[in-house]
């Protein structure tokens, strides 16, 4: 698990094809300590794991299903990317919790200037829209950023100067794709409280009222 509180960027120092998949080098921009082999680090927001540490250096593969589902096979020699290791028992939660699993990737619609601070306004598939909730939390290219706004396919947050300066979302234009992780509570809740049907459409499967407050004790 991580925060969304981004350690360092880093940058992908060489990107090969391995069978189906590939393996980048990467090279951190802040000290690995107490590294240890198959660790997992959030590359941009995707759970990989780290081996051959050495120094500020380490590789990861990159497995299909990860490039089909992220931006990290649009990623070129020398690309920035946001780093975060795992995330330990005893830190301190600053962001939200973070799988590191992507959920899809969104495209910046809209970037604007207010001040110091920066207005992103991205749009994602109808599919994932319903996870994102206004003054919720969600995690861009493993940011942790809350929603100021949100709609049907779309989302807005404000990014303070700080994060535009220690993380690569100070490089976003129009039309730049990024990765996104949506809240996994919500994710978990639908699971529980929701039946899908074969026509895509999904029915309760008990209403939330006083009775099924008390049965399952928290009245």
């Amino acid at each position: 698990m991580f925060t969304g509180i981004i350690e360092g960027v880093g940058r992908l120092i060489v990107k090969r094809t391995v069978g189906g998949g590939m393996a980048f080098d990467i090279e951190t921009g802040f000290e690995l300590v107490d590294p240890e082999e198959g660790e997992s680090i959030a590359v941009s927001g995707v759970c990989l794991t780290a081996y051959k540490i050495k120094g500020r250096r380490f590789s990861t593969d990159v497995s299909p299903e990860t490039l089909s589902r992220t931006r990290l096979g649009s990623l070129r020699q020398g690309s920035m990317i946001n780093l975060e290791r795992a995330l330990k028992l005893s830190d301190r939660l600053g962001g939200h919790l973070v799988s590191g699993h992507v959920d899809t990737m969104a495209v910046v619609k809209k970037r604007k200037e207010f001040g110091d601070y920066t207005l992103f306004t991205f749009g994602i598939p109808d599919s994932v829209d319903r996870y994102v909730v206004e003054k919720g939390s969600i995690t861009v290219d493993g940011v942790s950023l809350t929603v100021n706004s949100c709609g049907p396919g779309f989302f807005a947050v404000s990014v303070i100067p700080h994060t535009l300066k220690v993380t690569t979302l100070g490089e976003l234009k129009e039309g730049y794709t990024v990765n996104i992780e949506v809240d996994i509570l919500g994710k978990y809740i639908e699971k529980l409280l929701v039946i899908p049907l074969k026509n895509g459409n999904t029915v309760s499967k008990e209403s939330i009222d006083s009775d099924f407050l008390s049965k399952h004790g928290f009245v």
